[in-house]
């Protein structure tokens, strides 16, 4: 059976989409990349999975979001503009951040955010009501202790696609098919899962 070249076009986009998330999703070890100066690839996520992770953590004008790993920056840009949020980003890579600066700056917010080259497993987050994180299962798990630790009872904590080990999400949605979950922190939490 012929197939015609538009319907042959999207057949192949929707198979390199896959192959793209499959290579995410299969990283290589924290490890092997902390060797290279970074934790996990720039992936950026669509603008419906942005919103659809803010909405699951229910952001308001009274939240501070924190995002680790915040490549251009348009989580936090978007809790700005969109729910009246303030925010921080962190990132390894300058160029990253730079892009941040300059999204921020587009979209008029950036009196409300801003970007800090760095590396995420230092960042401070105590100030955070709401931390987004799209890195790896392993990287989150490595950043549990360090986020039950510091972050307050009642904070969020949202993941495009990774989970927390055996701390199970409190809340789940799909959008685009992409899988987020969301983490509330309670003192049951951060006595189960907090570890040293």
């Amino acid at each position: 059976m012929k197939i015609g070249s538009t319907q042959f076009l999207k057949r192949l986009v929707s198979l390199l989409s896959a192959l793209v998330l499959t290579m995410a999703a299969n990283a290589p070890p924290v490890a092997a990349q902390e060797q290279a100066g970074e934790e996990v690839p720039f992936v950026r996520t669509a603008p419906q999975v942005v919103d659809a992770m803010l909405k699951l953590a229910e952001v308001s004008n009274s939240d501070f979001v924190i995002d680790l790993g915040c490549g251009d920056g348009r989580i936090v840009v978007a809790a700005a503009q969109k729910f009246g949020a303030r925010g921080r980003g962190v990132d390894f890579n300058p160029r990253r951040i730079e892009e941040a600066k300059a999204n921020a700056r587009e979209a008029g917010v950036s009196d409300r955010v801003d970007f800090v080259q760095g590396n995420f497993f230092e960042a401070g987050v105590s100030d955070a009501t709401v931390v987004a994180l799209y890195l790896s299962s392993g990287v989150n798990a490595k950043l549990r202790p360090r986020l039950l630790r510091e972050l307050k009872v009642g904070a969020r904590i949202v993941s495009h696609i990774f989970d927390m080990g055996d701390w199970e999400a409190d809340k789940t949605a799909d959008e685009s098919g992409r899988l987020l979950r969301l983490w509330i922190v309670t003192e049951k939490a951060k006595a189960t899962y907090g570890g040293k």
